[in-house]
């Protein structure tokens, strides 16, 4: 089950990664992806893996934050 997990996030990672340029929300979803990638780092030992994942997922979560779609007034 831990192993579908890992694949499942990590084929998420991979699939929002490469669809950031159709929409900004794609980058939030890359950056979940990442947070999950973290989690099946952290439950299979490999912590390195765990806190690069986690660094991702915050420059995604920035990314997010200031990006001009998002940011700009209606």
């Amino acid at each position: 089950m831990l192993t579908v997990f890992g694949v499942l996030a990590a084929t998420t990672m991979v699939v929002s990664y490469s669809l950031e340029h159709r929409h900004h929300h794609w980058i939030a979803v890359f950056a979940a992806g990442c947070l999950a990638v973290a989690i099946f780092g952290a439950l299979t030992g490999a912590w390195i893996f765990a806190v690069l994942e986690t660094i991702w997922a915050a420059i995604a979560i920035r990314r997010f934050q200031q990006h001009p779609d998002r940011t700009r007034q209606h």
